[in-house]
C-alpha cells in the first residue's frame, strides 16, 4: 500500500470521459490512498459520457487544498465546464504553486491552461489541444505519458496504465 494514508481530490462535471475519471480512483484506491470527487455541488450525481455515474462528495468552494496530496482532472467535455470555475483554477494552483501532483489526461489540459500553470512545462494531452497547450506555453510531447516534476500528463484511455503508473510513482515520491 504505497501510497497509504495519501489524500487525492478529483474534479467532476457532467460529460467526464468515464474510464479517465474512475480508472485513476479505483488504481490510487487500490494503492490506499483516499480519494474523493469534488464537483460544482456538493452531493451532486455527474454523469459520464458513456453513462456511468459518479458523485460529488464536496462542492469546489468547500475542498481545502491543503487537505490534499494531489489533485485529479479527468478528460472528456467536462474540463471545458470544469475551468470555468474561480474555485477550480484556484485549487490547481495551489497544487501547482506547492508542488503536489497533478494528473491530468485528454482533454483535462484545457483547466491547467485556464488555471495558467503550463509555462515552460512539458506536457502532452489529446492531439486535438495540442495547439491550445502550446499556445499556453508548453512543450508538447505525443508519448502516452509526460512527467515533469509535479506534473503528469496523458493522452488518452488506452494510456491509461502509463500514466496511473506513473502519477503513483509521483504521488509515493512526495
Amino acid at each position: 500500500m504505497r501510497l497509504k494514508d495519501r489524500k487525492v481530490i478529483s474534479l467532476v462535471h457532467h460529460d467526464f470521459e468515464d474510464l479517465e475519471l474512475w480508472y485513476p480512483i479505483l488504481r490510487l484506491r487500490e494503492e490506499g490512498a483516499i480519494v474523493e470527487l469534488a464537483g460544482e455541488k456538493a452531493g451532486e450525481t455527474y454523469i459520464g459520457k458513456y453513462g456511468v455515474p459518479a458523485e460529488a462528495d464536496f462542492a469546489f468552494g468547500d475542498v481545502n487544498p491543503s487537505d490534499y496530496d494531489a489533485i485529479l482532472v479527468p478528460g472528456g467535455w467536462a474540463p471545458d465546464k470544469l475551468r470555468r470555475f474561480p474555485e477550480v483554477l484556484e485549487l490547481v494552483q495551489h497544487m501547482e504553486n506547492n508542488k503536489k501532483p497533478i494528473g491530468q489526461i485528454c482533454h483535462a489540459g484545457w483547466v491547467l491552461i485556464s488555471a495558467k500553470v503550463l509555462q515552460g512545462k512539458k506536457v502532452t494531452s489529446t492531439p486535438g489541444i495540442k495547439d491550445d497547450m502550446e499556445n499556453a506555453g508548453s512543450e508538447w510531447i505525443d508519448e502516452p505519458v509526460v512527467v515533469d516534476g509535479h506534473l503528469v500528463s496523458s493522452r488518452r484511455p488506452p494510456d491509461l496504465p502509463d500514466y496511473m503508473r506513473e502519477f503513483i510513482k509521483v504521488l509515493a515520491n512526495k
